[in-house]
């Protein structure tokens, strides 16, 4: 059985943005109402997660909201922009990809505007023949909508599908998609997602020749 494509999350898989995320909304929420959140609650509690979720469960109101939201956003883009780099192995493994015929698509939980500024600012928006933002599906990550929708619209069979993934948030979606279990490839961060890696993840759980 040969790959056709390969589903990969944007943030801690093609860019480590974590920081980024944590350093504008916290930028955003000082501005707006005078608190910030912990590093460690953002790894645990709000990394992975839409910033409209995040601002909902920290508790606030509509017009708090709309305006930590837009500021979040603008502060992401300058974040995005100082700090955006070309990761070389992650630039082999999409073009390896790309010469194997292997559709490539980010399916992220990041806004539309900002997954294309990371994706451009690291060099790899060319290389995606689809990506799925947030504001493609109603339900987000841990739900599976954003990678099922991905599956669909490519019209490629879930077991010819692999999907990349850090967070476990993104792991619960994906455990959750049509993709099999088999398929999904947990890594630590972006310095994990290399060619020999994912060779090696290919002879070890789909029973090919690397793709």
């Amino acid at each position: 059985m040969k790959i056709e494509a390969v589903l990969f999350d944007l943030d801690g898989v093609l860019v480590d943005a974590c920081d980024w995320h944590y350093l504008s909304l916290n930028r955003a929420l000082k501005e707006v109402v005078g608190f910030s959140i912990s590093r460690k609650d953002h790894t645990t509690t709000y990394n992975g997660l839409p910033t409209k979720v995040k601002l909902k469960i920290l508790g606030l109101n509509e017009e708090q909201s709309k305006q930590a939201w837009k500021l979040k956003q603008d502060y992401t883009l300058d974040v995005i922009r100082e700090n955006g780099m070309v990761n070389i192995d992650n630039i082999e493994l999409l073009e390896y990809l790309k010469n194997q015929d292997i559709k490539i698509v980010c399916v992220t939980n990041s806004i539309q505007m900002t997954t294309f500024e990371m994706l451009k600012t690291t060099s790899q928006f060319d290389y995606f023949d689809m990506i799925v933002t947030n504001e493609d599906v109603e339900s987000n990550k841990p739900h599976p909508d954003c990678y099922n929708l991905a599956v669909k619209n490519l019209d490629i069979k879930p077991n010819k599908c692999i999907i990349i993934e850090d967070s476990p948030k993104g792991m619960h979606a994906a455990k959750s998609s049509v993709v099999p279990n088999s398929n999904i490839w947990n890594v630590v961060n972006s310095t994990d997602v290399t060619l020999d890696n994912f060779r090696r993840f290919i002879d070890e759980n789909i029973n090919t020749n690397g793709g």
